[in-house]
């Protein structure tokens, strides 16, 4: 069955320390296009996060979103006490040396010094990454579900345009018919016109069976129709099946613009026009699908 290849899902979970949230959000596109916010704890881990989502989601503009709610942050700055005691020693040494008095200023002096505070680099743990491969593959999988559910609409709208052309391809009928007569009495008519005499019966329905097979649509009907048949059957294939659902969608189109070209009839003209007018709504539902 088709899917969408618009989609949304999230997922959260708490973790030692933490809430990890993830969102993902998708829309069409030819490629997949992967655009990933994230704390940079997790960018190690992007090759393998990217292969997560490609690998559940196919195809598509895809954002993911992780968010972390820390109970205390993990990047408060410590102070380095050995840098603190070097500058104390050295600077008391100093205030001796010039016989200054400066133990009550010693410390907020110090503090506004170089390498006094430090930010320690978080680790991410093989528990935490255990945590966060899960969720987004949590995630994904209803975001997968629900591109399922809007695959479900797409189909049932597309299954009705393609009854469509095929009901207003049995309105074509019995304008097939009136053609010929048309085109004899057309011809009768030039020549009665013209005062042509003596003209050659056999030679007549000579031209007019050259003149009907030109304008003769049996074989795109038949086409066509199998077209639409193939369209139904790939649309309830398991697997990604929007780039050959565009391929048939094409063929359809060629068969209709022929049947056109063919038509030599004013209403079957505006049923062609009727049928390519299903033909690209078809087209725009197809762009969405994986």
């Amino acid at each position: 069955m088709i899917r969408s290849m618009t989609g949304f899902g999230k997922a959260s979970a708490d973790i030692p320390g933490k809430k990890i949230n993830i969102e993902i959000r998708t829309l069409n596109s030819k490629q997949t296009d992967i655009n990933a916010k994230m704390p940079w704890i997790y960018r190690e881990k992007e090759i393998e996060i990217r292969e997560i989502l490609t690998r559940t989601l196919e195809r598509g503009k895809i954002d993911l979103s992780i968010y972390t709610d820390e109970a205390i942050s993990q990047n408060i700055p410590v102070i380095n006490s050995t840098a603190v005691h070097g500058y104390y020693k050295q600077l008391k040494e100093i205030a001796g040396e010039l016989c200054i008095d400066a133990d009550d200023q010693l410390l907020s002096i110090i503090m506004r010094l170089p390498e006094i505070l430090k930010t320690e680099k978080e680790v991410l743990a093989a528990d935490e990454w255990n945590s966060l491969k899960k969720l987004i593959t949590e995630a994904a999988g209803i975001t997968d579900a629900y591109r399922r559910s809007e695959g479900l609409a797409l189909a049932r709208d597309m299954e009705e345009r393609i009854g469509t052309i095929l009901s207003m391809m049995i309105e074509i009928e019995p304008f097939e018919e009136s053609r010929i007569d048309n085109l004899r009495e057309r011809i009768h008519g030039n020549l009665v016109r013209l005062g042509t005499e003596n003209v050659d019966m056999n030679r007549l329905e000579q031209e007019l069976i050259y003149y009907l097979e030109k304008l003769d649509i049996t074989e795109e009907k038949v086409r066509l129709k199998q077209h639409c048949g193939y369209f139904l059957e790939t649309m309830n294939l398991e697997g990604a099946n929007g780039r050959k659902l565009g391929f048939i969608a094409q063929e359809i189109g060629r068969e209709i613009n022929t049947i056109g070209s063919k038509a030599n009839n004013a209403t079957i003209q505006g049923i062609v026009v009727r049928m390519k007018d299903e033909l690209e709504k078809i087209r725009e539902q197809v762009l969405n699908i994986l």
